[in-house]
């Protein structure tokens, strides 16, 4: 498993990119509490969202007004989750996560900022046999006071598949079907997480510079901006000084 580093907002808009996220947190907390119930100790799934939307210090009212609104509502949206998948400039694998109220509209979407970026959409499993689906839980090493030994002997005694040690982050992995067990584990042993959830990681990465990367920044600046995307994984590597140029 090739080392990554996880998607930073790159566009100074702090205050819009935050009130963006809180959007796509809530709709997700929406859709699990109308599937599976309002009680989180019940429903692990709402349980799971409600924490990322925490760790990502979203009010409690904005998580208490989703819930509100999906037990309240009778006839309400009905979300779904699809991934769409194509590629970008540089031959770049991109999986898109949405969660939708209307499978037209969010296709037509996607695809049209894969054209209009120098990408293209393609069809089901087309680039997911590039990637493997795993739970990830990042733990900041800074809040934790945990040498690397003592943090790989708590993660696999809790079940993880494995960890990944980088300068200011421990990024644990699990199998999907292991991650909620693991994450409470983790939690019972006092750890917090900096972000936790299913995510779907490169195998290896596709290195992109000049216009290509320009190009591709850009494509994931207009994936981030549409309320539909959930989450985009890419198998792309950038370097700093790169990033630098292109003013990231």
């Amino acid at each position: 498993m090739p080392k990554f580093k996880l998607f930073k907002d790159r566009k100074g808009k702090a205050d819009q990119a935050r009130n963006n996220k809180f959007v796509k947190l809530a709709r997700e907390i929406y859709m699990h509490a109308r599937r599976g119930g309002p009680n989180p100790e019940a429903n692990l799934a709402l349980k799971n969202a409600i924490a990322n939307a925490r760790a990502e210090q979203m009010p409690i009212e904005n998580i208490e007004r989703a819930i509100k609104r999906a037990t309240a509502t009778a006839g309400g949206e009905d979300y779904e989750e699809i991934i769409y998948e194509g590629y970008g400039p540089g031959g770049v694998a991109i999986m898109v996560k949405c969660l939708t109220d209307n499978r037209n509209r969010t296709a037509a979407d996607v695809r049209a900022i894969f054209n209009k970026r120098g990408g293209n959409m393609g069809e089901s499993g087309c680039v997911s046999y590039l990637f493997d689906e795993k739970g990830l839980l990042v733990v900041s090493r800074e809040a934790h006071d945990i040498d690397e030994d003592s943090m790989l002997m708590a993660a696999i005694d809790a079940g993880a598949e494995d960890i990944i040690v980088n300068e200011d982050l421990y990024e644990i992995l699990t199998a999907p079907a292991d991650f909620i067990k693991v994450k409470q584990a983790l939690e019972g042993s006092g750890l917090t997480f900096e972000s936790a959830g299913i995510r779907w990681l490169p195998r290896t990465t596709v290195k992109v510079e000049g216009e290509n990367a320009e190009k591709l920044l850009k494509m994931m600046d207009a994936f981030d901006d549409n309320d539909d995307v959930h989450d985009v994984f890419a198998n792309y590597e950038i370097d700093d000084e790169e990033l630098a140029k292109l003013g990231g």
